[in-house]
């Protein structure tokens, strides 16, 4: 019953879908309006033909067929600007610290983590321009290494300020940096309680400067006799400066020393030369040239224990403990009358004065260049540099003086300030002595104001 109900149902479909499609075909018959079919029958009007104009114009001639010839065109010039390529500095580390005692180079450029073969190529830049085994404790290694721990620059702090640079490139290049200080003048005034060396020390005055005023009046003055208490010394001198750091030693310019009865008073030159010039009572008492400037007296003469031998034995003459290399001064005018060495005394100078007169320089490390037998010296001229050689203990300046063969106490000794006065020109060391007392007064007053302004 189901089934025939459903092909009733199918067959009145299909009889709706084929009357709908003879509707359509009908209708798709019926003949179409007059004003849509005139518009389809438009087409635009043909375009007249140009008309050509005689102007008197020349006309352009044919073109002819020609191949051009092709050539490469110019480069264009290429400016800086398009040349520049920017360059990056790579990030770099910097590393630093003091030399402590008993270290090497090497052990520093390891704590640094340099490996072994850059920490050669180091010491073998730095030890072109400075004696590595001159290394002290306080010596300063900079390193700056670049991210990939390859070194770019190292640097050697030393004493007085110089620095020794290797840098590292496409070559490596090593130079020595040499501040350029400046020279600051300072005055100091203290009462001699005990010694001169206590009393400098208490005034903050540089105490070395006990060794330059015994050696300049030891002959003159009884420190142990004359020196009762209470005695004024006034002292000006210079120190090289680079900022706050001072450069090298400090150097004595001019000192007083008043004892009651007498004044005694020095001037040191600042040429260089060495040349003092000693006063009492605002008289010149002699000229003289220290054999080396600023040095410790390390033995004086007469008997002594020999630091080598051990024995008791005199000692000719007196020791001035300096750093190898410091130069050696001669004391008074004179002949250089020997030039080599002489046993225990090692490399030795010696300069006749005239009058028996004789002066012995020895452990000397090297004498100046071009002196020779013969030749004339004045004092204060460099003729060597000290040196260890012969029998000592280190570096040190033996010295002499000797008068027919006979050693004598160069502190003591007047002889040789005798040849020196011949050629003193008084008048101009008054001049120089007025001039410094002028000076010291100056400091003296400018450092009381300071220290009074500190005080408020």
């Amino acid at each position: 019953m189901r089934i025939k109900r459903k092909a009733a149902a199918a067959a009145i479909a299909g009889t709706f879908s084929v009357t709908a499609i003879t509707v359509s075909d009908g209708l798709s018959k019926e003949p179409v309006p007059p004003a849509l079919a005139g518009a389809s029958l438009w087409a635009p009007d043909p375009l007249a033909p140009p008309r050509i104009v005689e102007t008197g114009s020349v006309r352009p001639a044919p073109v002819q067929d020609v191949t051009p010839a092709f050539r490469p065109a110019p480069l264009r010039p290429v400016s800086l600007a398009d040349a520049f390529v920017p360059s990056f500095e790579p990030s770099l580390t910097t590393w630093s610290r003091e030399i402590a005692s008993g270290e090497t180079l090497d052990a520093v450029l390891a704590d640094a983590g340099l490996r072994a073969a850059d920490r050669v190529e180091i010491a073998l830049a730095l030890g072109a321009e400075y004696d590595l085994r001159r290394l002290r404790p306080g010596h300063v290694i900079t390193v700056v290494t670049k991210t990939d721990g390859n070194p770019r620059r190292v640097e050697l702090a030393v004493e007085d300020g110089i620095r020794i640079e290797a840098v590292f490139g496409e070559q490596l290049a090593t130079r020595v940096l040499e501040p350029d200080p400046d020279t600051v003048t300072f005055a100091g005034e203290t009462v001699i309680e005990s010694s001169i060396f206590a009393a400098l020390d208490k005034a903050d005055i540089p105490a070395r400067f006990a060794v330059d005023l015994a050696q300049m009046l030891g002959g003159t003055v009884d420190f142990r006799r004359e020196l009762a208490g209470g005695e004024t010394l006034r002292l000006l001198w210079r120190e090289a400066r680079v900022g706050e750091q001072v450069i090298g030693e400090p150097e004595l310019a001019f000192a007083a020393l008043d004892l009651g009865g007498s004044v005694y008073e020095i001037i040191w030159p600042d040429d260089g030369s060495g040349r003092a010039t000693i006063y009492v009572d605002g008289e010149v008492l002699r000229v003289f040239a220290q054999p080396v400037e600023g040095a410790r007296i390390s033995s004086v003469f007469g008997r002594r224990r020999h630091p080598v031998y051990g024995n008791t034995r005199m000692h000719t003459g007196v020791d001035f403990a300096a750093a190898h290399g410091t130069p050696v001064r001669a004391t008074a005018p004179g002949r250089v009358s020997f030039i080599g060495w002489r046993g225990g005394y090692g490399r030795v100078i010696e300069i006749a004065h005239g009058s028996g007169t004789l002066t012995r320089y020895s452990h000397l490390s090297g004498v100046t260049d071009g002196l020779a037998k013969g030749d004339r010296v004045a004092a204060g001229d460099v003729i060597g540099r000290v040196g260890a050689t012969g029998t000592t203990t280190g570096p040190n300046m033996h010295y002499e003086v000797r008068v027919n063969g006979r050693p004598t106490d160069p502190l003591t000794d007047d002889r040789l300030a005798e040849v020196t006065e011949r050629k003193t020109d008084d008048a101009a060391a008054l001049t120089r002595l007025s001039e410094a007392r002028s000076l010291l007064a100056k400091r003296l007053a400018s450092e009381f104001a300071r220290t009074a302004t500190e005080r408020l």
